[in-house]
């Protein structure tokens, strides 16, 4: 099943080139928000399932195209997301040690809504594409063992970074944090659609042109052992999110006036757009290319407020 909002936060089961109303029929699950339903419906999923796939099948699709779809998530408690997590298309010796950091649930935009780039000085601003875990029930302590048992579904999510800014060393709160910086959608998947999760092919275009293309069988630290990991830190929730991080060589810059799509084999496309106000310039190299001219840093911005002076 494909989970939505659309419109005024109305909630819809995706199907085919449509969108079924079913607000109607969640509308006595408790909540005062789109987040707080969409958490509770997660919570009991099993004894509202039947009433959803009743509703699909008794209801007229709305067309997609005459929709606005928003985050399917739209404040979720907790985003957790793991930190260099692919081998790098066999480029890394080993897995990096498991590391993770959280980005603020205010960061998250929508399908057709814009990543606004901050007057910050950032070296480059970048996105990755990753495939996020859905949590489904309560977990603490979730041995890797189970852990599968606890994923409800899966979402496509853009990890936004500003990156470089000072000081020098843990930094990820100010780069990762950023309003905006968090685009998912445009719907949750239920775990049933989507077989194994490890074997995905992942792509995301900048104005058309593929920057990443990989697959999720490159996943250094796989997902049952990301959450035993996360939740032996801290527990998890009903309609939290765990990104499982990306491959780094097609990472590129992300500029004003950049259509930004990621799709994932069984999870849709998700369309965003890219604001600068101050018109900050890079080449369009990927740091595959960088590595292949021999330097192992993000391309240099050239033009803009903050870019590096001459001489």
């Amino acid at each position: 099943m494909k989970l939505a909002f659309f419109d005024d936060y109305r909630l819809g089961v995706v199907k085919g080139d449509g969108i079924v109303d079913v607000a109607a029929v969640v509308r006595d699950i408790p909540h005062t928000t789109p987040g707080n339903l969409i958490s509770g419906l997660i919570e009991h999923f099993v004894a509202w399932r039947g009433k959803l796939d009743a509703a699909v099948s008794a209801g007229t699709p709305i067309p997609l195209a005459s929709v606005h779809l928003r985050a399917p998530l739209p404040k979720p408690g907790n985003i957790a997301c793991m930190a260099v997590n692919y081998m790098e298309d066999g480029t890394r010796a080993a897995p990096a040690p498991l590391n993770a950091f959280h980005k603020a649930p205010s960061s998250i935009i929508g399908p057709g809504e814009t990543m606004v780039l901050p007057d910050v000085p950032a070296t480059i601003f970048e996105g990755e594409a990753e495939i996020a875990v859905v949590i489904g029930k309560r977990a603490t302590k979730v041995s890797a063992a189970d852990a599968m048992g606890y994923v409800f579904g899966y979402v496509n999510f853009i990890d936004g970074s500003a990156r470089g800014l000072p000081p020098p060393g843990n930094v990820f709160f100010q780069m990762k944090s950023r309003d905006t910086f968090c685009p998912i959608g445009p719907f949750i998947v239920t775990s049933d659609e989507i077989p194994d999760p490890h074997k995905l092919a992942v792509k995301l275009w900048v104005n058309g042109e593929v920057k990443q293309d990989f697959n999720s069988d490159d996943m250094a630290h796989k997902i049952p052992r990301c959450i035993e990991w996360v939740t032996a830190i801290h527990t998890l929730e009903p309609g939290d999110i765990l990104a499982t991080g990306t491959n780094h060589r097609g990472l590129s810059a992300f500029m004003d006036g950049d259509t930004v799509e990621l799709e994932t084999e069984g999870l849709g496309r998700l369309t965003i757009r890219v604001r600068d106000d101050l018109k900050r310039a890079w080449s369009r190299e990927t740091r595959l290319d960088r590595q292949n001219q021999g330097f192992d840093t993000p391309t240099p911005q050239i033009s803009g407020k903050h870019a590096p002076k001459a001489g």
